[in-house]
């Protein structure tokens, strides 16, 4: 069984030898999906004193469809972040400690509201019905913001991963959250989504989680292709990209020369930090976030 193993190895190891771009991207999505499956385990540190939280705010009539709400005790027309967790599109929760615990820490220190929000998975629902389950949410948000302290006209997007391209998707067309009665927001920032080029994945080698998510049929591809759908000038974004994935940084800067292109603004943040890590660090003092921070302050004020 040894030798079996041991010569099964040895012919994985040759193929990617033999194809190194195609072995770094297998190695990314792995480190990706172990990233998206520990932080589907973790969970939540307490709120930071002075932090009120509101626990599961239905937005729908699924179990599924509920956020919860991290805000200044002293709050006052605040500023208000909406956060859309990763997971493949088929796992995470608002409530992992890598989507909240920094964030929460960071944005309430700065008078910022925070909100993670829950959407339906697959297979129980498409990702065209998850983006308008995220643009519910947000209008949620809005509708309720004046009560918890917040400005419903200074709401800024964000998500990682999954959510990132669900983040995307939306501000790449804006028609899709009118749908569900989202009045405008000021921006977005996504947290390192290798998907905003969906057509290039799905004719390239690529895990069977991108078939269960787009399919096999290109119009559906560029339907949910945030690159794709832009058509005018969105509002600003900020594109997080780990400069240790081989797609990451290159789909990013494709949507945001787009969005240049068509007179936007966005740009792309690299950092040296692994798919799991540009989460969970976001909020810890240092440069990332320093960065991050000064384009939430450039669009809310």
């Amino acid at each position: 069984m040894n030798r079996l193993v041991g010569a099964a190895l040895i012919v994985v190891t040759s193929v990617l030898a033999a194809q190194p771009a195609d072995a770094q991207r297998l190695r990314d999505r792995i480190a990706a999906r172990m990233a998206e499956r520990a932080e589907a385990r973790a969970t939540t540190a307490p709120a930071p004193d002075g932090v009120e939280v509101d626990r599961d705010i239905a937005y729908g009539g699924d179990k599924a469809q509920t956020f919860d709400v991290y805000r200044p005790k002293a709050a006052k027309g605040a500023p208000i972040v909406v956060m859309a967790h990763g997971g493949g599109w088929r796992i995470g929760d608002k409530a992992m400690g890598r989507v909240v615990d920094n964030k929460v820490r960071w944005l309430s220190s700065q008078g910022v509201i925070f909100v993670s929000i829950n959407y339906r998975m697959l297979p129980q629902t498409g990702v065209a019905e998850q983006a308008a389950d995220v643009a519910r949410a947000v209008a949620a948000v809005q509708a309720k913001a004046e009560s918890w302290g917040g400005d419903p006209a200074k709401v800024v997007l964000m998500g990682h991963s999954a959510g990132a391209h669900l983040v995307a998707l939306l501000t790449a067309e804006p028609a899709l959250a009118a749908q569900q009665g989202v009045k405008p927001w000021r921006g977005a920032v996504a947290l390192d989504s290798a998907a905003m080029d969906v057509p290039a994945i799905m004719e390239a080698k690529h895990f069977k989680l991108y078939d269960d998510a787009f399919g096999h049929d290109p119009i559906v591809w560029r339907a949910l292709s945030p690159l794709h759908q832009m058509k005018s000038a969105p509002v600003p974004m900020l594109l997080v990209c780990s400069s240790r994935r081989a797609d990451s940084c290159p789909q990013a800067k494709g949507l945001a020369d787009k969005a240049v292109s068509l007179g936007g603004k966005a740009s792309v943040l690299p950092e040296d930090l692994s798919h799991g890590d540009i989460n969970a660090q976001l909020g810890e003092p240092g440069g990332y976030t320093q960065a991050v921070q000064r384009f939430i302050e450039s669009i809310t004020r």
